[in-house]
C-alpha cells in the first residue's frame, strides 16, 4: 500500500506537532509545508520538502492525497474550502472555524463536494474518553443525572505576554473550554441550552480568566462548569489525563459523571455504585472499583485514522458538522455570559 502524500498547511507549534506525526507514521509522506511566514521555509528545507507561503499553490501543483490545516482559526474555512473544491481531504485544527457562518460555508463545500473533513478534536481519540463515552452510552451508570467538571490550573505571567491573550476571544473558554465541551457532547449526548458567567478579576485583562457555566443536556442531565486559569489547581483534563508530557501529571479526576445507579471519576476511572439494589441510599456504604485504565497518543490515533478517512475505509470520527455544534455550544456560552441569561442553542 503506497504512503498517502499529505502536506500541512500552517506551521506554528500544532502544526509543527503534525509535522513530526507525520514524518514519524510510515502510512504517511509529507510531501510539503504551507505557511505564510517566510521563516517557515528553514522547517521546509529540514524536512527535505517544498515551501509555499501560498497555500493555493500549494493546492495547485503538489499531487496531494490529504491536507493537515494548522492554521490560525479564522482561515481555517477559507482554507478548507479551497481544499474542497480541489477534492482533497483534510484534518482541520479545532474549533472548525472563527464563526458559525464560516463553518457552515466549510460543511457546505465538503458536502457538495463529496470531501471528507476530519477535525481536530483529537480528545475524543483516547481510549479513557471512549471508555467514559461507553460507561455513560450503554446504560452502565443508569439513567444520566449529571456531570461536574473542572478546568482549574493557574497559565503563567509570561503567557500574556503575547498580547491577544489577553483580549477578548484569547482566553481560556474559547482556547481551552471548546475540548471540554466536545468532549461531554461525546460522552454525555447534545447540550441544549446553557447559561454562564466570567470574570476578570483576579488579572482584570479584557479577556474572562474564570468562568462558571450551567449546562442542559437533551437527555435531562444537567451539568456544571468551573472553569479558571487564574488558580494553582491540579483539577483539569491536562493535568489528570496524562495526555501530554508537557503538563506534570497528578492522580486526580477533572470530570464527575453521576447516574441513578452509580458514579464516576474521570480520568481515574473510578465507578461508585451500592452492591445490592435492596441495601442503597446515603444509609449505606458505597461499593468502588477501577476500571483498566487504557492509555495510547491522541494525536498518533488521530493521525492513523486521518489516513483510514483518506482510504475510505472510516468516516471521520468527527465530522466539518459535528465539530460546528461544538462551536456553537463554546459561543453561546459567551454570549450568555454577555447577556447574563440562558441560551438555547437551535439545531445545527
Amino acid at each position: 500500500m503506497n504512503a498517502l502524500k499529505l502536506a500541512v498547511i500552517g506551521a506554528g507549534l500544532i502544526g509543527q506537532k503534525h509535522l513530526e506525526l507525520v514524518a514519524a507514521n510510515a502510512e504517511c509522506q509529507l510531501v510539503a509545508i504551507g505557511d505564510a511566514q517566510p521563516k517557515a521555509a528553514a522547517l521546509a528545507a529540514n524536512y527535505g520538502v517544498p515551501f509555499y507561503q501560498d497555500y493555493r499553490t500549494m493546492l495547485a501543483e503538489e499531487p496531494l492525497d490529504g491536507v493537515i490545516i494548522a492554521t490560525p482559526t479564522q482561515l481555517h474555512a477559507a482554507v478548507g474550502m479551497a481544499c474542497a473544491e480541489r477534492g482533497i481531504p483534510m484534518l482541520v485544527e479545532k474549533p472548525i472555524a472563527a464563526t458559525l457562518a464560516e463553518a457552515g460555508s466549510l460543511v457546505t463545500a465538503a458536502e457538495a463536494c463529496g470531501v471528507p473533513v476530519l477535525v481536530g478534536h483529537h480528545r475524543r481519540h483516547n481510549p479513557r474518553v471512549q471508555q467514559a463515552r461507553a460507561a455513560i452510552q450503554s446504560g452502565g451508570l443508569g439513567q444520566l443525572v449529571g456531570v461536574s467538571v473542572f478546568f482549574t490550573l493557574l497559565k503563567p505571567a509570561d503567557y500574556f505576554q503575547v498580547v491577544w491573550r489577553t483580549q477578548p476571544g484569547g482566553g481560556p473558554i474559547l482556547i481551552n473550554l471548546i475540548h471540554d465541551i466536545d468532549n461531554l457532547r461525546f460522552i454525555c449526548g447534545e447540550i441544549e441550552s446553557v447559561f454562564a458567567m466570567t470574570s476578570n478579576a483576579t488579572r482584570a485583562f479584557a479577556v474572562e480568566d474564570s468562568a462558571a457555566v450551567t449546562l442542559r443536556f437533551a437527555n435531562g442531565a444537567l451539568g456544571s462548569i468551573l472553569l479558571s486559569d487564574a488558580t494553582p489547581a491540579p483539577w483539569s483534563y491536562e493535568l489528570t489525563s496524562g495526555e501530554n508530557p508537557v503538563y506534570p501529571h497528578v492522580p486526580e479526576n477533572c470530570y464527575h459523571f453521576c447516574g441513578t445507579q452509580g458514579s464516576f471519576g474521570f480520568p481515574q476511572m473510578q465507578f461508585w455504585h451500592y452492591e445490592k439494589p435492596e441495601q442503597s441510599g446515603w444509609l449505606h456504604p458505597l461499593a468502588t472499583s477501577c476500571a483498566p485504565i487504557q492509555t495510547a497518543d491522541p494525536l498518533v490515533a488521530q493521525l492513523a485514522h486521518f489516513c483510514r478517512v483518506i482510504r475510505g475505509q472510516e468516516a471521520p470520527l468527527v465530522s466539518a458538522r459535528d465539530a460546528t455544534k461544538s462551536l456553537a455550544v463554546v459561543l453561546a456560552i459567551l454570549e450568555s455570559a454577555q447577556a447574563g441569561q440562558p441560551v438555547q442553542l437551535d439545531n445545527i
